[in-house]
Order: structure tokens, then C-alpha cells, then sequence
């Protein structure tokens, strides 16, 4: 008999796969990562990575849930008893995620708030790292709270934590169902908005201009599959968690399609919107579109309030809704993510969900208070690159491998997939699990660590040029490393069964 909680409807599952998959990256990363890799031209190593990497993955991770009816861990265990700490690992990494993503939407509730009156001023990167993040310390050190951090943060985890509280159908569903049609209105006001401006053209021109010179570049290869690869959510137990509670006959083929081809729409029309903003600043301020263009942190809290500051009418109104798509994205990525320990956690040790979520996301939620710290933006930087690149890069690869390579499961996955799906997997899908994708993310994990080894690399506000060796060792490498160390302890941790499970392992046993 099921007893694993499911969604109500299958829109449910896909409004939250989707929630997942559209997050942060996808308004404040993918527009700069297709202008610097050939504008136009981009899209088709994008489309071609989507087909070979992002939706095989996803059918793949979709299925491994589904077959399985388990947590991340508890998939790989009944996949094989030797391969339960990858889920671990998986599991650990998305934990550690969790603590510092939390801290990035309480600064867009803040700046959300802030958008009504222009608190930021005119010097928009000072009063960030100044005025409103606090950042008098070195790296390393915390200094005090602040509490404009501090505040937007415990209202961040108290809505989480209430919606994990709900379960799976009455929490997860429901808050998916209102906040992905919301960011998605919100988001359209924005780019219509946006599309108004004069200079918008030019920004448009910049950003889908193509330069088929660059797509003859291996980077712009890799940061295609890069992009696809952070932007849906695989490879760190998410996808695996949330299709373990699809009912026993559902179209995983299907659902992964949509939900692949959602998150690029979605990519794409925030690409459209920060183009065409970007545009009017250009014109604005009398400069080409390449020097306004920035990425991650700096696009959303000092170069969009800039652009607010020059809006015509309304500039306020236009600042909250931005921010609130921030707000609306990361929330709805956030729940899932934190999701996958829930799940770990009442597999592992048969607790109720009401324990897991106050020990798990209660854990998260205190560890998250370091990053509400005057110096909290370091430890920030430290921990989001090295276990974006260390931990989901890396853990992706070893689970491809595996899957592939070692368990040899893709033929039991393909078909069980094919048994319920209306696209059937053919040669496509193989190829692509057994070549393409372990080809390309070996050659991205090769790159990153010669990069690392010759520290060349940097984060979103800045560069590691000027944080201590010691500081890079214990801020980055043991965050990364502890992930997977932590990962294979759990893995010896006795599985605790339910009276149901102990019931039928007697009744294996007797015959």
C-alpha cells in the first residue's frame, strides 16, 4: 500500500518542479551568460545542451524518483546498498545552499521595501555593501548583526518552515500554485513595462544580436551546459525528492519536457526584460549597452536600483515588483531545496515530518544567521562558489557516472519511463546520459580545478584575490568537502524502519 504523501494534481507537480527550477539564476545569470557568449547565437549551444543535458537529466533524476519512492538517499540505497551516500552527499549540498539563498531573498524583501522611496540613494553599490549589508570587517570575521538582514530573514524562514510544516500537498502544492502564477504576472508587467522605454530597442539589439564567431568556442560550449545544468535544479536530490511523490502512473517524460521548456521561456523572458531596462540606462547616462551589462549580485541590487532611480513614473512601483519576482523565485526554490533533507531525514530515521522541518529547516535557518553578519557577504561568496562548483557540478558528474557507467541502469530506467510516458526514450536519451553529459561536465570539472589551482576565479561581487589563503581553505574547500565527508558518515547511520517495513521484511523472510 502507498503511504508516501503525493501531490493532489499533476499541474501541482509541475507548478512546483518548475518553482524549483526558476530561481535567482534565471533573472540575474542567464541574460549576462547569453550577451557574453554570442547574444543570438548563444541559443543554439543553450537549445542543444537543453536536449542533451537539462531535459535527459531531468527524465533521468524524474524516473530514478518515481521507480524508487524515496529521498534522494533512500533512492540510491534501493538502486544499490554501496551508493547511498551520493544521495547523502546530494542532500548535504542542497543543505548548505539553503543556509545563504535564504539571505539573498531577505535582501530582496528589503530592496523591495526600499524601491518606495529610493532608500538607496543615488550611490547604489555604496549603500549596498555600506548603508544596508554593513560590511566594515575583513573576511573572516562576523562583527555584529545587521538588522536589516536580520529581520527580512527570520520573516523569509518563517514563511519556509510554515509551508514545509503543511506537507507535501496542503503546503508545498498550495504555495507553488500561488507564487509561480504571481512571479509569472509580475514578471510579464515588468518586461511589458520594460519594453516601453526608449532605449529598450537597443538593449533587445545587444542582447539577441548573434555572433556566430563565439559558438565556435569550447567556453561558450560549456557555458551553455553550465547554465543549463545550474539553472533546473538537477543534480542536487530536488528533482529526485519531488518526483517520489508523483502516483504510481504518470507521463515522467512528459512532465520533464515542460518543466525543461518552462524554465528556458521563463529564462528567456527575463532576458527580454533585463535587456530592455539595461537599454534605457544605456541611454540615459549616454554609454553603450556593454557598459552597463553586469551579473548576479551587482544586475539586481546596485545596477537595477540605478535603473529605477532613472524610471519614468511610477519608478517606485516598478522597483517593488521587481524585487518582489526575486522574492516570488527565490522562495519557491528555496522550499524545494530544503524539501530534499525533510525527505532524507523522515526516510533515514522514520521521524515525522513535523520533527524533520524543525530540526532540518530550524538547523538551516540558524547556520543562515552567520550570513546576516556584518562580514556575512564573505562567508556568503566563499560557500555559494565553492559549493555550487564543488558540490552540484561535481556531485552531477559522479551521478551521471554512476547511473550510466557502474549501476549500467539506464536500460531499467528507459523503460520504465517508456512503460508510462507518451514520448518514448530512444538513442537520443542514451547517448545523451552516456556521452554528451559525462563528456562536458568532466570538462567543466577539469577547468574549474586548474582554475582553482592557479586562483583564477571569481564571485559575483568580487574576487578572491583579496581573501586570506586560510580563509579560501576554511570559507570554501571545508564547506565543499564537509558536504561529501558528513554525506558518507550518514551513510552509516542505521536505517530505522516502520512498523509497515518491519512487517514485510518478516514476512520476505518467513518465506
Amino acid at each position: 500500500m502507498e503511504t508516501r504523501s503525493q501531490w493532489g494534481t499533476r499541474a501541482g507537480f509541475i507548478l512546483a518542479a518548475v518553482g524549483s527550477a526558476v530561481g535567482l539564476g534565471n533573472i540575474w545569470r542567464f541574460p549576462t551568460v547569453a550577451y557574453e557568449n554570442g547574444g543570438g547565437a548563444f541559443f543554439i549551444p543553450y537549445l542543444f545542451a537543453l536536449l542533451t543535458a537539462g531535459i535527459p537529466i531531468l527524465i533521468m533524476e524524474f524516473t530514478m524518483g518515481h521507480k524508487y519512492r524515496g529521498s534522494a538517499p533512500l533512492t540510491f540505497k534501493r538502486m544499490n546498498k554501496n551508493t547511498e551516500f551520493i544521495g547523502w552527499w546530494a542532500v548535504l549540498v542542497a543543505f548548505v545552499i539553503s543556509t545563504y539563498y535564504s539571505v539573498i531573498i531577505a535582501w530582496a524583501m528589503s530592496y523591495s521595501v526600499f524601491s518606495f522611496n529610493l532608500n538607496w540613494g543615488s550611490d547604489t553599490e555604496g549603500f549596498l555593501f555600506g548603508e544596508y549589508l554593513n560590511l566594515t570587517v575583513d573576511p573572516g570575521q562576523t562583527g555584529s548583526f545587521v538588522p536589516g538582514v536580520l529581520i527580512p530573514l527570520i520573516l523569509v524562514w518563517a514563511i519556509v518552515l510554515g509551508v514545509l510544516f503543511k506537507g507535501v500537498k496542503k503546503g508545498i502544492e498550495v504555495a507553488n500554485r500561488i507564487f509561480i502564477p504571481a512571479l509569472v504576472i509580475v514578471f510579464l508587467i515588468i518586461v511589458v513595462r520594460a519594453l516601453t522605454l526608449p532605449g529598450a530597442l537597443d538593449g533587445l539589439n545587444a542582447f539577441f544580436a548573434p555572433d556566430f564567431s563565439k559558438i565556435a568556442s569550447p567556453d561558450v560550449w560549456v557555458a551553455a551546459y553550465g547554465q543549463i545544468f545550474f539553472s533546473l535544479s538537477i543534480a542536487f536530490a530536488i528533482m529526485i525528492t519531488y518526483s517520489s511523490y508523483l502516483p504510481k502512473k504518470s507521463d515522467i517524460t512528459n512532465n520533464a519536457f515542460i518543466v525543461g521548456f518552462g524554465n528556458s521561456s521563463f529564462e528567456l523572458l527575463a532576458g527580454i526584460g533585463v535587456f530592455a531596462a539595461l537599454g534605457f540606462m544605456a541611454g540615459q547616462v549616454g554609454v553603450g549597452v556593454d557598459e552597463v551589462v553586469a551579473g548576479g549580485v551587482g544586475l539586481a541590487f546596485v545596477v537595477f536600483p540605478e535603473i529605477i532611480n532613472q524610471f519614468p513614473g511610477l519608478n517606485g512601483l516598478f522597483g517593488f515588483l521587481f524585487f518582489a519576482s526575486l522574492v516570488l523565485a527565490g522562495l519557491s526554490s528555496l522550499i524545494s531545496i530544503c524539501e530534499t533533507y525533510i525527505a532524507g531525514l523522515v526516510d533515514k530515521f522514520k521521524i515525522s515530518r513535523i520533527k524533520a522541518v524543525a530540526f532540518g529547516g530550524g538547523l538551516s535557518a540558524l547556520i543562515s544567521l552567520l550570513f546576516a553578519t556584518q562580514g556575512g557577504l564573505f562567508f556568503l561568496d566563499a560557500a555559494d562558489y565553492f559549493i555550487n562548483q564543488f558540490g552540484v557540478a561535481f556531485v552531477g558528474l559522479v551521478e551521471v557516472v554512476l547511473v550510466a557507467w557502474v549501476l549500467r541502469k539506464v536500460k531499467d530506467l528507459r523503460t520504465h519511463a517508456n512503460d508510462l510516458s507518451d514520448i518514448r526514450l530512444n538513442w537520443w536519451w542514451t547517448l545523451s546520459l552516456c556521452v554528451f553529459t559525462p563528456v562536458v561536465l568532466g570538462y567543466m570539472m577539469f577547468g574549474l580545478f586548474k582554475q582553482n589551482l592557479l586562483r583564477e576565479f571569481a564571485t559575483d561581487t568580487g574576487n578572491y584575490e583579496n581573501y586570506s589563503n586560510a580563509f579560501i581553505l576554511w570559507g570554501g574547500w571545508a564547506v565543499a568537502a564537509g558536504a561529501l565527508l558528513i554525506g558518507i558518515l550518514m551513510t552509516f547511520t542505521k536505517w530505522k524502519q516502520s512498523a509497515t517495513e518491519e512487517q514485510e521484511a518478516l514476512t520476505k523472510e518467513a518465506k
